[in-house]
């Protein structure tokens, strides 16, 4: 792929500009392999790591398709969380600089129906919307889906996973007259074959491996310390670490919050996100730590794949997650646009460490065990050899 350029591609001048200006010269592979046949009118199907450039694999033929002139919805992207949503609109956004006439409308829940209803009543050509969102605009009449010619479904597995396989099949079954359908992937999971089966027709399947060109460069650690010391470490990686930029993660709401209120009462520019924060006040805080405002961003794993910011400097496991994917997209916030990324795992208990090992067999992680000497310095562990007592008769 490394003789494709974007001008190779059959881009538009304004395209062409709009990436120029970015800095983007030459595609991802995914993106190499997925812009033409999507500007083609061919239905794709693609698994690729996160961080490989998605968004504008699907982005780019969706905005060459749209006609300024005419006032429907004429692209339609399902993302299953709002962060996720919000991320693609402004990436969609930031393409359209040279184009006139084309506007983007990014729907979801857990804000006004208001402010929403005024975005549609611009006569958006593109929407990006969580599923359920989505339906109930559609139930109340705020747009019309007979004029979407392209619909792609972003981080499918994850959507479909989440419970959404009716709201999507439902809105599959409403755009009548679709074009093409794009289905971008971390994981192909049996739900994502399933609805491809059942939606697609001749698809382009594409597969883009983890490899040295766009495997994110991190360094992973654990550390043991006893439960009650969680804490305490974390303060201690922060400054002996330097770190500007780090996102801190835990598994439930009530951790999360109460680790931010720590991390703030020891006078840390902090903010967290999870379910029970306003929406509002989620994406404040999202926008203050991407402008560098704040140094530590505390989230659950419901709000990790809606973060997209290039220069995170670390990524903490408060709490090793549940699930062997959300540590990968955990860890995934660093080491992105070819730069270095660190991850820590703090274990507390002999469990987390046993979940820990279980991770790095599945996902052939190497993650090298560390510890704080006397001097508060972090340093490798140390083998402990077991004790073997003498019997005496």
């Amino acid at each position: 792929m490394d003789q494709i350029n974007f001008t190779s591609l059959g881009l538009s001048e304004q395209m062409l500009s709009a990436l120029d200006k970015k800095g983007y010269g030459w595609p991802t592979r995914v993106q190499a392999e997925a812009i033409p046949p999507l500007l083609e009118w061919k239905d794709v199907i693609a698994k690729a790591p996160t961080g490989t450039g998605k968004t504008f694999a699907f982005g780019i033929p969706m905005i060459e398709h749209i006609d300024p002139g005419n006032e429907a919805v004429q692209g339609l992207i399902l993302a299953p969380t709002r962060e996720l949503a919000i991320q693609i609109g402004d990436e969609l956004r930031s393409l359209l600089e040279f184009y006139e006439g084309i506007r983007v409308a990014v729907v979801y829940g857990g804000q006004r129906m208001d402010g929403q209803i005024k975005q549609l009543k611009r006569h958006p050509q593109i929407v990006v919307a969580t599923p359920g969102r989505l339906m109930d605009h559609f139930h109340r009449r705020n747009l019309r889906l007979d004029g979407v010619q392209t619909v792609v479904l972003d981080e499918a597995d994850r959507m479909l996973d989440m419970g959404f396989f009716d709201d999507v099949t439902k809105i599959l079954n409403l755009v009548k007259n679709r074009r093409n359908l794009g289905m971008f992937s971390a994981t192909i999971s049996q739900e994502v074959m399933t609805v491809s089966w059942m939606y697609q027709r001749d698809d382009v399947e594409i597969t883009v491996p983890a490899d040295e060109q766009n495997k994110p460069d991190i360094t992973q650690y654990s550390i043991a310390v006893p439960a009650l010391q969680k804490l305490e470490a974390v303060l201690r990686l922060m400054d002996t670490g330097k770190y500007e930029r780090v996102i801190l993660f835990c598994n439930t709401k009530h951790m999360c919050q109460r680790v931010c209120d720590d991390l703030q009462g020891r006078s840390y520019t902090v903010g967290c996100i999870h379910g029970d924060i306003r929406q509002d006040k989620r994406e404040k805080t999202m926008q203050s730590f991407r402008d560098g405002k704040l140094n530590v961003l505390i989230a659950t794993d419901v709000a990790s794949r809606g973060i997209d910011v290039d220069d995170v400097d670390c990524v903490i496991n408060y709490d090793i997650p549940e699930e062997n994917e959300y540590y990968i997209h955990r860890i995934g916030r660093t080491g992105r646009a070819r730069k270095k990324g660190v991850a820590y795992s703090i274990l507390g208990s002999f469990p987390e460490k046993a979940k820990l090992d279980e991770i790095a067999k599945y996902s052939h992680f190497q993650i090298k065990a560390m510890e704080f000497n006397d001097a508060g310095e972090l340093v490798q562990a140390q083998v402990k050899k077991p004790v073997y007592r003498r019997k005496y008769r």
